[in-house]
């Protein structure tokens, strides 16, 4: 018969072969090697926290040229330009009333972009151009008054987390489109020309049907859908310039006209939650939801 040994000295582990005896020394010795040998020290830990971020290499794009990446300044600093003066033009209609957004505003609009293609790009025309951009901008401002009149109406708060939400997306979107390897994304094109006409197709009967499910539907889709177009514009921009396109006053109506429209059906979500089972509701949000149909 085995006999336990005397547990006079430590506590029992069990092992592989038998029982074995951990000494109190043998703790304290163990306790010693996994506190200061094993762990790392205090001054360890907080050199982790003290390396700074490397905003350089995070923002550097090596595998656009250096031509593309000036290309590209000059588009989002002409972008800028018309969110600027599209605000104006949004304020205009919404607090002056001086242009009211209508039928006038939204051929003037179109005029203009027609206009603003039709003419080349040079460094002669290159102030011309400029200067229809900044009407074509303000002018569709005017036409976004409608919407959010009626969004102002329901709630004011729906504006700025638009947005801001819209300005979330597109950034990161674009900067998704700017660090993914080149023409990565140029296969979507086809996918979402055939889905924006489906959403148009279905928007234009939902006029008759009234049905909120296909409205519904309509929104989400097409919030994903420019979400792709982001994606898309961004690397036809950065291929075009890659083989000598260097229109940034064009390449930045693309990247406009994705924003707003962007806005204009995240605005539309959030106006709906908020006034859900209204009459007539459909109908309004289904008019203000396509671009120029708040004319």
């Amino acid at each position: 018969m085995k006999t336990r040994p005397k547990r006079n000295s430590g506590a029992w582990l069990p092992s592989r072969g038998g029982l074995c005896v951990l000494t109190l020394s043998n703790l304290c010795f163990i306790l010693y090697l996994t506190e200061w040998r094993l762990c790392p020290t205090d001054s360890a830990i907080m050199n982790i926290f003290d390396r700074k971020i490397n905003f350089d290499a995070l923002l550097k794009f090596s595998h656009i040229t250096p031509s593309t990446q000036q290309h590209l300044k000059k588009v989002y600093a002409s972008f800028a330009l018309c969110m600027f003066v599209a605000a104006a033009g949004a304020y205009v209609h919404v607090v002056t009333h001086f242009i009211q957004a209508g039928l006038l505003s939204a051929l003037g609009s179109l005029g203009l972009m027609i206009w603003l293609m039709a003419i080349p790009h040079s460094h002669e025309t290159e102030k011309k151009r400029l200067g229809l951009l900044a009407g074509f901008a303000f002018l569709t401002g005017v036409g976004l008054g409608p919407a959010l009149e009626f969004c102002i109406a329901v709630n004011p708060s729906i504006l700025p987390t638009a947005f801001m939400g819209t300005a979330m997306i597109f950034t990161c979107f674009s900067l998704s489109a700017l660090y993914a390897r080149r023409r990565s994304y140029l296969f979507l094109g086809g996918i979402l020309m055939s889905a924006m006409s489906l959403i148009l197709l279905s928007s234009l009967g939902n006029l008759f049907f009234g049905s909120i499910w296909l409205f519904q539907a309509n929104l989400y889709l097409g919030l994903v859908v420019m979400c792709g177009f982001v994606l898309f514009d961004t690397q036809l921009i950065i291929e075009k310039a890659e083989n000598g396109d260097k229109d940034y006053i064009w390449h930045c109506v693309d990247l406009f006209l994705d924003f707003v429209t962007l806005f204009r059906k995240l605005m539309m979500i959030l106006a709906m939650n908020e006034k859900v089972g209204s009459p007539g509701l459909i109908t309004i949000l289904t008019i203000l939801a396509e671009p120029g149909g708040s004319s």
